[in-house]
């Protein structure tokens, strides 16, 4: 049988294109289940060696070395003292094995059958993993395939014929496309993931990510391949509509016109592709302003205001481009924010002055209020730009004395807006005093949000609860993911109360 057995590993080595150790693996893993069978311990474990050279095997039924406490099996398990009294002397330690050698059993043909199983088994799975790792080796960012079969869960799409399949998820595909078996397809390689506890790996491909677009731009449009510019931004609404920013690395070349092509050829070649997704070209710019006006594109922007804290953009269009700012369904303003980074607030020259006029107004009152001030001397304090009691309290006395303001009005002024934010802190503190426990300690939530909340009147894990997310974000300035997290944090208890 030793003959034999190394005639059939080489056979099937060749006949598989795998290595003669995967042969030999699946070999002593077949022949432990066949011995395990015939023996009618199904429970114990064995182990099969077989000699490379000669073709010889011995089994071995072995058993895992555990403490106490954690014997368990008594089949495939020995405690260290067992062993110890077996084999005095042994040096053998807690997560070895020891093996004793037993007799090769003689197999039938349903042990052989099993064997023979096992063993294909073992070689389509070698097989398949080669050619896997040969695709992951030689693969692009982009692949092409052809559509073996759509289903409910995504697209199968056949990488390299019967040999490899990938697969194209619900929600990597693009709405609305439709696909049939033989079709070529092209997608973005994303991720390589093991499917269930079987150990096989599944190729997942993309068409809604951003870098497919930016990929496809770069196979049509060679000056981004060549480095003469890039894509430095991307936003997608996948099937609908995009936009990127590109900037020129080279200033002769005009970095729109390039990606565009002459009469649209190579943004349509895209387009195409992605199933008439609508594509805008916009210029990249460090400015933030700037970039934020060319992401709007093709609105108008008359001009913008920059909330550096809130990470927010009040952008002032005309009554006339107000529609083509937001886009329908708001994409337009969706996809430029997205592209930026920055929250963009699109408003009209109306809705901006009533705005500013509002916050002129509260800030005149604040000053009033907390200055002792009459309203001519508050109007002079918003006219020049002071937004806050703490920039009146710690301006140098110089840049109030050229206002106008005399040096015993100056002294009194920041006097006052110290003695007023000592006030508030003071009631801010007390506020914080109120805030319940349970809020307190609730996941995501530090000292700056605390008075955050404590200033708008919520002390109560309820009363955050109770609050929207865009609620939050307007008293607190966090992120969106940020502030959903904590929402849900705080209404967790309300789903424990259902569930009990």
């Amino acid at each position: 049988m030793s003959r034999e057995m190394l005639q059939l590993a080489e056979a099937l080595a060749s006949e598989k294109n795998v290595d003669t150790d995967v042969v030999f693996d699946a070999l002593e893993f077949a022949l432990s289940t066949a011995a395990k069978k015939k023996a009618g311990r199904e429970h114990m474990d064995a182990r099969v060696e077989i000699d490379r050279n000669t073709g010889e095997h011995r089994t071995f039924r072995r058993w895992l070395i555990v403490a106490d406490e954690d014997y368990t099996y008594p089949d495939v398990e020995k405690t260290i003292e067992e062993i110890q009294e077996e084999i005095p002397g042994t040096t053998i330690q807690i997560g070895e094995y020891y093996e004793e050698q037993i007799e090769n059993e003689g197999f039938g043909r349903q042990a052989a059958m099993t064997a023979k199983q096992i063993i294909l088994q073992r070689i389509r799975d070698a097989e398949r993993e080669k050619v896997l790792n040969d695709f992951l080796a030689t693969r692009e960012d982009i692949v092409i395939g052809t559509v073996k079969r759509v289903e409910r869960h995504g697209i199968i799409v056949e990488l390299v014929p019967g040999k490899l399949d990938a697969l194209i998820p619900r929600d990597q595909s693009i709405p609305r496309e439709n696909f049939r078996s033989g079709d070529r397809i092209r997608a973005l390689f994303l991720r390589v993931e093991e499917i269930g506890q079987s150990g096989r790996k599944q190729v997942i491909l993309s068409r809604t990510s951003r870098e497919f677009l930016a990929k496809l731009f770069e196979q049509e449009v060679p000056e981004i391949a060549d480095g003469l510019l890039e894509i430095r931004e991307a936003a997608r609404d996948p099937g609908h509509r995009a936009k990127i920013a590109v900037k020129a690395n080279d200033q002769r070349i005009d970095p729109q016109g390039t990606c565009i092509g002459v009469r649209g050829s190579r943004v349509n070649a895209v387009t195409n592709e992605i199933g008439g997704e609508r594509i805008d070209v916009v210029l990249w710019s460090p400015d933030t302003a700037q970039f934020v006006i060319n992401a709007l594109s093709p609105a108008e922007v008359s001009r913008i205001v920059i909330d550096e804290d809130h990470h927010a953009v009040d952008v002032i269009v005309a009554e006339d481009q107000l529609a083509l700012a937001i886009g329908r369904g708001g994409q337009n303003v969706r996809l430029a924010a997205d592209l930026t980074g920055w929250q963009l607030n699109i408003m009209t020259i109306t809705e901006a002055e009533e705005r500013h006029a509002a916050e002129d107004a509260a800030l005149r009152s604040l000053f009033t209020e907390h200055l002792d001030v009459d309203e001519e001397t508050a109007d002079v304090l918003v006219q020049e730009g002071f937004a806050s009691l703490e920039e009146i309290a710690y301006v140098p006395s110089e840049e109030l004395e050229e206002i106008g303001f005399d040096a015993a009005t100056v002294d009194t002024l920041r006097n006052r807006a110290r003695d007023a934010i000592l006030t508030q802190a003071m009631a801010q503190e007390e506020k914080l005093e109120e805030i319940a426990e349970d809020l307190r300690t609730l996941d995501g939530i530090d000292e700056d949000l605390l008075r955050d909340l404590a200033q708008a009147g919520i002390t109560t894990r309820d009363g955050l609860a109770e609050l929207s997310i865009d609620e939050l974000r307007e008293i607190t300035g966090v992120e969106p993911g940020e502030a959903e997290k904590i929402i849900l944090a705080a209404r967790a208890h309300w789903f424990e109360t259902d569930e009990q």
